[in-house]
């Protein structure tokens, strides 16, 4: 099963992995709330619902790392359960419940430095500035950059 992790640019430097939290997936409320969309448009709307997670994940991150990063994972379906699509969680909303290794990531899906301003605005309650993020592009890494990226961005 393809996961959506929201995920923060120091994580991407983490040695065990990531733990368990509330990911992003394809799940019957997702096709039900968007009934029209082929499995790509599913897959699409559930990585762009853990980036809005991930803005979250971002109060108070030192500046120069505070990017949107959605990890995507491959696991088996016995390590995620189903959450109840309410107010609180997105239709695409699932708990992961161990930890990932680096093995089971496929790529990571990061904001590029541009979309900081937005992203303080955003963590500040600018709804505007939360609208031209949701409209930007992530940039899109391999698993084999993650580590370099993760120091790369520590550095400044």
């Amino acid at each position: 099963m393809r996961i959506y992790l929201p995920s923060t640019v120091s994580e991407l430097g983490a040695k065990g992995g990531l733990g368990p939290r509330v990911v992003h997936a394809v799940t019957a409320a997702l096709r039900a709330a968007l009934p029209e969309e082929d499995e790509e448009g599913l897959e699409y709307a559930a990585q762009l619902l853990a980036a809005d997670a991930s803005l979250e994940r971002l109060d108070g991150a030192p500046a120069g790392s505070r990017r949107r990063v959605v990890v995507a994972a491959d696991v088996p379906e016995a390590v995620v359960e189903s959450i109840d699509a309410d107010e609180d969680h997105a239709p695409s909303a699932v708990r992961l419940t161990t930890s990932i290794g680096w093995d089971d990531v496929a790529c990571a899906h990061v904001d590029e430095i541009a979309a900081e301003p937005d992203i303080v605005a955003a963590l500040a309650g600018d709804m505007e500035a939360a609208e031209h993020l949701a409209e930007r592009d992530m940039l899109w890494y391999d698993v084999s950059e993650l580590g370099r990226l993760a120091a790369k961005m520590a550095r400044g």
